[in-house]
């Protein structure tokens, strides 16, 4: 294990193993100019820049996108999964410090570009959905990509069709979270089958959770 997968704190869709197997997956392919879509309270972020910084000596460029807060009128179907809905912690010392003392929202893009201030000349963080702004990015440098944003249908099948037309004809790796049996949504799963059974591309299922797609 080169790194761990530390939680800073905050909230994370990555709970107990599943950070370190990520990870794990990232570094097999040893990427140096990654994009992230969907970056929540950055605990996932700082974790990639963590490793990306190990992996290329602090050469590395890191995008993330994110809603940061704003909410989605694009997408009417679009499905939010149960640990974004509110920054209500268990743990009764974190509701104090983030919601009473420094009454942060952890989903602010000024809070995850705190937490990665360390590596702010590396990181480019992006407000906006998806579906109008992936488009408009150039992504010709991007050899690895967390997909983890919107989870509708629609959503999944856009970000997946724009960034494969972005980065058609390179071996890139895509790794899209929530389609295993373990953290399956289904209209997640749906989208990936579709898009992988149109391009004839090959899919591996990571622990029953991650798609790993190479393009």
């Amino acid at each position: 294990m080169i790194t761990k997968y530390k939680t800073y704190w905050r909230k994370t869709g990555l709970k107990g193993d599943w950070g370190d197997i990520f990870l794990n997956l990232v570094a097999k392919h040893k990427p140096k100019n990654f994009l992230e879509i969907g970056v929540f309270c950055g605990v996932t972020s700082i974790n990639i820049c963590n490793l990306l910084n190990h992996l290329n000596k602090g050469k590395f460029t890191y995008i993330g996108i994110d809603l940061f807060g704003e909410k989605n009128k694009s997408a009417a179907d679009e499905i939010e999964p149960k640990f974004l809905r509110n920054q209500k912690f268990s743990n009764p010392l974190k509701n104090i410090y983030y919601n009473l003392i420094l009454k942060e929202d952890l989903n602010s893009i000024k809070s995850v570009s705190n937490l990665l201030v360390k590596y702010e000349k590396n990181i480019n963080l992006i407000k906006g959905d998806t579906n109008k702004v992936l488009r408009n990015l150039d992504l010709s440098n991007i050899d690895c990509v967390f997909i983890d944003g919107g989870h509708s249908y629609n959503t999944v099948k856009n970000d997946l069709n724009i960034l494969y037309d972005s980065l058609k004809g390179k071996e890139k790796v895509l790794i899209c979270d929530d389609y295993g049996d373990l953290s399956c949504i289904p209209e997640v799963k749906k989208a990936v089958d579709d898009f992988i059974k149109l391009n004839k591309l090959k899919l591996n299922v990571i622990k029953d959770r991650f798609a790993e797609i190479i393009t």
